[in-house]
């Protein structure tokens, strides 16, 4: 794959910026927009830093909301999570110009990137920061079902994920792998939130809660509810890779949820995302903040104990901004 060059703005742009800044004409509210900070050593050029993340309960929600705030302690910008239904709206956002940074999934990066599945031609205006940690197929049902493979699962009512989400996105190519389609289950647009409610009132049969681990739903659901994961078979998650490169076989660990064994799975890896429109020096700044604040993270949720500087390199499925190509190469 190229990597897409990005070109500094061009003089009279810059100048125009700062004329409407000048004269209170901007309001901040695009990406890359410039502020009062613009050129300095400490603040950035744009004013806003919305991440787009995921589900309320979801660990992108949570290491976000965290992310944002060491943002704005460093910098002093109007930086702040947003609530989506994740990696495919959150990709659109940011193509909209509506937010400046999100997290996704590598699947759905790559079918921006490349302009298939969801997106009906490449989307130019997202480049990739990091790769982040595993996001875990988690499918969850109850004790009793009788599921224990993803085969069990024809017949059953599934919940899959928001429409389109990154969840969705895995749970029907996962399901493709297997040869079932969504004529082969009853299917379920479910967030992780609903779904364990689905599951808790026994609505649904099982669901898809692709995170990080924990996930923070099936976790408050454990206490209540005996539970069952569904393994996925390691064989099979290699056979699907072929097609699919983003899949790699991992396990959830034993006693994540209760679980007296580990359970095999899936799991695709998470990336830090942002817009192009961004310059080459605040991406530099905020790609340094958040290696600057992993402990943060992994305080705020366990799952970023999984990124690294050496890991973030790795697995990249996008153009990396050349904001953060600087910082790597001074590492």
């Amino acid at each position: 794959m190229k990597k897409k060059k990005w070109t500094a703005l061009a003089a009279g742009t810059m100048l125009s910026a700062m004329v409407l800044a000048a004269c209170g004409g901007d309001d901040g509210g695009s990406a890359g927009g410039e502020g009062e900070g613009g050129g300095s050593s400490e603040g950035l050029e744009t004013r806003i830093v919305t991440i787009a993340t995921g589900g309320a309960s979801g660990p992108y929600n949570i290491i976000g909301t965290t992310l944002a705030s060491e943002f704005s302690d460093a910098f002093g910008v109007n930086s702040k999570p947003q609530t989506t239904g994740a990696s495919v709206e959150n990709i659109n956002l940011i193509k909209e110009g509506k937010v400046e940074m999100a997290f996704v999934m590598s699947d759905v990066l790559t079918e921006a990137v490349d302009g298939t599945g969801n997106f009906s031609e490449p989307v130019d205006q997202v480049q990739q920061i990091a790769a982040l940690y595993p996001n875990f197929v988690q499918i969850v049902t109850t004790a009793d079902s009788g599921i224990e493979t993803v085969d069990d699962l024809k017949g059953k009512r599934v919940a899959v994920g928001d429409q389109n989400s990154g969840v969705e996105v895995n749970a029907r190519n996962l399901l493709e792998g297997h040869g079932i389609t969504y004529d082969d289950i009853e299917v379920d647009y479910l967030g992780y939130a609903e779904a364990a409610d689905g599951l808790r009132s026994g609505q649904i049969d099982a669901a898809f809660l692709t995170s990080g681990l924990p996930n923070s739903s099936v976790l408050e659901l454990s206490k209540s509810l005996d539970l069952s994961m569904v393994s996925v078979d390691p064989a099979k998650v290699e056979e699907i890779a072929e097609e699919q490169p983003y899949f790699i076989s991992m396990e959830i660990p034993a006693d994540t949820y209760g679980n007296e064994e580990a359970v095999p799975t899936a799991a695709i890896m998470n990336a830090l995302v942002v817009s192009s429109e961004l310059s080459e020096d605040d991406v530099y700044k905020l790609t340094k903040e958040f290696f600057d604040s992993l402990e943060s993270l992994e305080n705020s949720h366990q799952a970023a104990s999984d990124i690294s500087l050496e890991g973030a390199q790795e697995g990249m499925v996008a153009p990396v901004h050349p904001g953060a190509q600087k910082y790597y190469d001074e590492q």
